[in-house]
């Protein structure tokens, strides 16, 4: 049976370790031998697997598969892990330069998942299974399918996709780039290369792989809740874990003591301190664990406020660091036993296997086609790659003079392609009039050529007898120059494009990139690459790899790999295989298909929802399979919200409506990707929506039990900031600014009566379970909790928009109560936490103060609200817990600042006017944008032009003289009268402005001073003898100069 599955299922193992010498064979072999007999028995042999395995069986299945494949077998933690990641034999060993593999289970402890064992789906102790290679193999994605096959999973039937998930701990200093792998639209595994440990470049990149032991057994078991897990024949997971999980959940979430838990991860923390500074990494990394473990507990008790995460973070990250140093310098000193990764040196290039057809001259036009393959790539980065390779591309071949008849690009989540129509198979001639030195410099005064003309015709490839005189045009001195005529012939296209096709393809660039066993960077591992000119192979090397003509296929087709002929056949081959390889074409085929799906049971898909997801699920399959699913009816009794945040952002699910009404149908449309069992497929989609959609009932039950002002006193048991007190503390600090606010906005006593309704309540559903589970739906949760409790609609809708805008491009408050909650909450974070030394840097904002500063000014500009920020930060800086000096409050107006400049110059408004405007109306952020983009209009006028030259003399003249101007404008010291007709104009103008008024308005207003401004400096000298005369006119002139103060800065505008 084992050779039937090897037949089935290709493996590649992994890069071994280095073995030591055999032992003599004894007990210890014997025993071992019968383990593997034992687990010959338990795999079920072909992997297939008729029935599904037990959690016991798939745990040995998994084990066996990854020794097998060249993993060494390790134990899990002796202590509370939050994640198989966590173990050593992951953490320390993806350190330093040793090769290791190695494959283990890991009881993993979440203390914050703990539901008493009444959630079907949740637990706060799972089992993981962790695989960690390093350096990762070339085939590590087509090795993880072969377990699955071995836990009985037939890869032809269902939906396994990678999708993109850029992975990172906080906690570790760790990150890297992967995908969450998903059966039939469930998360089943983590796979992710890691770039960075403990704060270190990792070299060799390793590559882990996370299994969720409990979630995969539910899918092929056909369970509906854990505890119903066969664990072994005749005996439940229920039966050997629901007590202890019971327990332990009344333990986390009820009774452990939070002072303790913050006591033990302080007595933990130093003790990993002094552990390092004894130079034992393991001990040390061991209580940093043990540290993790006691914050975890304490998160789960709610003592952890979003702030002093970071703080918390922050501790642990430094002692990551420190374990992973100095584990690796441990190593070091040991000679690094397991030996020292080499990376592997590049193929090398081949002479392009030309035929003489191919050279010969006049040889007819051939399709060009290059295909980058790789790993999934993220949707957003297969947009990114297609794009630039066809800007590199089309720049290359007019370099190059390699002419074609037009370009085709497009690409799939793992392939990127150009094709190139009828491209030349030899550059064009080039004949090029080269200027020389001058004639003067060319030729000696005997006429003999000079060195420097024998080095031009040298460079050139020409004679002394090809050089020619002649002007230059573009030199207007008109001297005579040495020319030369050269021609350059043209060179086959294989050979040019040889020797640049490199730099295409390790030129795309992306915002997150990833190594693996090379030094170039891409989005994901690439894998294959394809430079075909007709039948020819473009030799090159990029990414370590060696362009060829043979492409992939979709994993599970009868032939994964295939050999093109030429060019030209690519997109047949390609149509063939099912594989939609232009993007807008898979687009719009997704939609229709979607659409007809959705009509089948009499309901839509609107263009609000296609225009949130589509692009996204183009670009997560390459081989479209649209399916209709269906969820319980009861099931929407759930808020819309709650049922479209699950379709939308956990599985990309397309929503189906009523046309007629509007409302949800219980209908669901997903798209697969390749030649699956659509009924599999469809039963496993519907039965993780189902599961999802238990879990958000379970929560919304559990709120809906209590009143929602109950949940606030909940608030006090999490810490906002450690200076500035609890949630509770920032809650009562919302209530009493709020009022305050109001006063300050010229607001209405009935919009002050709704915020003092709303105040208390705005952050009740911060503690609620629902919103703790899917935190996006904050302020949504709590104004429906509202309704249900019958509160006034103006008060429901204010506790809604409190967290509006979440972020650039939501939509803003469209309320006056809505608006003064969401602004009073922002500057309370804002002032609090500038008081508390918490200001960001340019490179970290652990608070989101950048973010919430561009809320607030979007609220203010949007909603029009005309307000002094200086005044409001002055009266919130007032109920803070700590004191606000003047110093921090004009460091914090000068942040709040930037982020208008920058919202403004977001929403197109030219810098300069928005500095213009912001140095004047800077503290009114509603004025100043308005007046910004009034002046971006006015810009554009002769009348604005004409003002701004006249009024740049008088400030020019001015600057610097502020010591000889009289502080009074004398008008019995005038000698001209175009001195009183400046004056006069002045004082028209200056009364006639108003504080507020617009650019337009002082550009009609001071259109006139421009004339009498020009007579003035025609007719007047300013700088007369007589000193009192002299000091008369500065002043006369600066006044005229300040006009604009309090409006405009035109300093700031260009040509002033």
């Amino acid at each position: 049976m084992e050779r039937t599955m090897r037949a089935r299922v290709r493996t590649w193992p992994l890069c071994s370790l280095r073995r030591r010498p055999a032992r003599t064979p004894g007990r210890m072999c014997k025993a071992l031998h019968v383990q593997d007999e034992a687990l010959d028995a338990l795999a079920g042999g072909n992997g297939t697997g008729a029935a599904a395995p037990t959690f016991q069986e798939a745990l040995l299945r998994l084990t066996k598969y990854w020794a097998r494949n060249g993993c060494a077998v390790h134990l899990p933690y002796h202590t509370e892990v939050g994640a198989g990641t966590m173990n050593p034999a992951t953490f320390l060993r993806v350190a330093g330069p040793e090769p290791w593999n190695a494959a283990y289970a890991e009881p993993s402890m979440r203390p914050d998942d703990a539901r008493y064992g009444d959630n079907p789906n949740r637990v706060g102790r799972h089992t993981q299974f962790q695989v960690v290679a390093k350096p990762a193999g070339s085939k590590t994605q087509e090795l993880y399918l072969g377990s699955l096959a071995a836990l009985g999973v037939d890869v032809n039937s269902h939906d396994v996709r990678f999708v993109e998930d850029n992975w990172e701990s906080p906690v570790l200093g760790a990150w890297g780039l992967g995908w969450e792998v998903w059966l039939d639209g469930m998360e089943i595994t983590q796979f992710t290369y890691f770039q960075q440990a403990g704060g270190i470049k990792l070299s060799p990149p390793a590559v882990e792989i996370t299994y969720g032991v409990e979630r995969i057994l539910m899918a092929l078991q056909q369970v509906d809740h854990f505890k119903d897990i066969r664990y072994a024949d005749g005996i439940t997971y229920g039966e050997v874990f629901l007590q202890s999980e019971y327990e332990m959940s009344v333990y986390h979430l009820d009774v452990a003591e939070v002072e303790d838990q913050k006591a033990r991860f302080d007595s933990y923390e130093e003790e990993a301190k002094r552990m390092l500074d004894r130079r034992l990494p393991v001990p040390a990394y061991d209580n940093l664990l043990k540290a993790s473990h006691a914050f975890n507990v304490l998160d789960a008790r709610g003592a952890v406020g979003v702030t002093e995460r970071a703080a918390f973070f922050a501790k642990m990250r430094t002692l990551a660091r420190g374990c992973a140093q100095l584990w690796l310098d441990r190593r070091e000193e040991l000679g690094f036993p397991l030996g020292v990764w080499q990376m592997p040196s590049p193929p090398s290039e081949s002479k392009a296997a030309t035929d003489e057809s191919y050279l010969a001259p006049g040889s007819s036009p051939r399709d060009f086609l290059l295909e980058i393959g790789s790993e999934e790539l993220p949707p957003q980065d297969a947009v990114a790659a297609a794009k630039q390779l066809k800007t590199a591309v089309t720049s290359l071949l007019e370099r190059l003079r390699l002419a074609h008849k037009g370009i085709i690009t497009g690409g799939t989540p793992r392939r990127t392609y150009i094709l190139v129509k009828d491209l030349a198979t030899c550059q064009e001639d080039l004949a090029q009039r080269i200027r020389g030195p001058p004639a003067r410099v060319a030729y000696g005064e005997d006429g003999k050529p000079t060195k420097a003309l024998e080095g031009f015709c040298r460079k050139n490839g020409v004679s002394l007898d090809q050089i020619e005189l002649g002007k230059d045009s573009n030199d207007k001195g008109g001297a005579d120059y040495v020319f030369a005529n050269v021609k350059t012939a043209g060179r086959p296209a294989v050979d040019v494009l040889s020797e640049t096709l490199a730099e295409v393809v390790e030129g795309i660039t992306f915002p997150k990139t990833m190594r693996w066993l090379t030094d170039a960077a891409y989005s994901r591992p690439v894998r294959w690459i394809v430079a075909l000119h007709g039948e020819v192979v473009v030799p090159f090397v990029a990414m370590g790899l060696l362009s060829g003509a043979t492409t992939r296929l979709l994993r599970n087709a009868a032939e994964p790999e295939i050999q093109l002929e030429s060019a030209d056949e690519y997109l047949d081959k390609m149509n063939t295989a099912g594989i939609v390889v232009d993007m807008e074409l898979r687009r719009q085929s997704i939609y229709q298909d979607a659409l007809e799906a959705a009509s089948a049971v009499q309901g839509t898909i609107t263009q609000r929802t296609a225009d949130a997801l589509l692009e996204e699920v183009t670009n997560l399959v390459e081989c479209p399979r649209v399916i209709l699913g269906k969820y319980k009816s009861e099931f929407l009794s759930l808020p819309r919200e709650v049922l479209e945040i699950v379709m939308k952002k956990h599985q990309r699910y397309f929503a189906v409506e009523d046309p007629s009404t509007g409302n949800l149908l219980p209908y669901f449309v997903t798209v697969a990707n390749g030649n699956i069992n659509v009924d599999v497929v469809r039963e496993g989609n519907e039965a993780v929506l189902r599961a999802r959609y238990e879990d958000a009932r379970f929560f919304y039950k559990s709120d809906c039990s209590k009143s929602l002002v109950s949940f606030r006193e909940k608030l006090d048991g999490t810490v906002f900031q450690e200076k500035l007190g609890s949630m509770l503390d920032k809650s009562h600090r919302l209530e009493k600014l709020a009022g305050q606010v109001v006063n300050c906005l010229g607001l209405s006593p009935e919009v002050s009566d709704l915020v003092s309704q709303a105040a208390p309540l705005a952050h009740c559903d911060l503690a609620t379970d629902l919103v703790t589970e899917f935190t996006a739906l904050a302020g949504t949760m709590g104004c429906h909790y509202a309704q249900l409790e019958g509160k006034p609609k103006k008060v429901c809708t204010a506790i809604y928009e409190f967290v509006l805008p979440r972020g650039a491009g939501d939509e803003l408050p469209a309320t006056d109560a809505g608006a003064v909650l969401a602004i009073t909450d922002r500057l309370d974070s804002l002032v609090g936490l500038f008081a508390a030394g918490c200001v960001p840097s340019a490179s970290a904002d652990p608070f989101g103060l950048r973010r919430a500063a561009y809320g607030l000014v979007q609220t203010l500009v949007g909603k029009g609200m005309k307000v002094s920020l200086e005044n409001l930060v002055e009266v919130v800086s007032g109920a803070q817990p700590l004191p606000v000096s003047s110093e921090c409050r004009k460091e914090l107006l000068l942040f709040i600042r930037r982020r208008l400049e920058q919202l403004l110059v977001d929403d197109g408004v030219p810098v300069e006017a928005v500095r213009a405007a912001l140095n004047q109306r800077g503290d009114n952020p509603s004025l100043a944008a308005s007046s910004a983009k009034e002046l971006a209009t006015e810009m554009k006028t002769d009348a604005f032009a004409a003002i701004l030259s006249s009024l740049a003399r008088p400030t020019r003249i001015t600057r610097g003289k502020e010591n000889e101007i009289a502080c009074v404008v004398d008008p019995d010291l005038f000698e001209a009268k175009e001195e009183t007709a400046l004056w006069e104009a002045y004082e028209a103008i200056s009364a006639s402005l108003e504080g507020e008024a617009g650019i337009r308005e002082f550009v009609q207003v001071c259109l006139p001073i421009v004339s009498v401004v020009d007579t003035f400096f025609e007719k007047v000298f300013v700088m007369a003898e007589d000193e009192k005369v002299r000091n008369n006119r500065l002043a006369l002139l600066q006044r005229v100069a300040n006009l604009p103060q309090g409006i405009v800065d035109l300093s700031q505008l260009p040509g002033f």
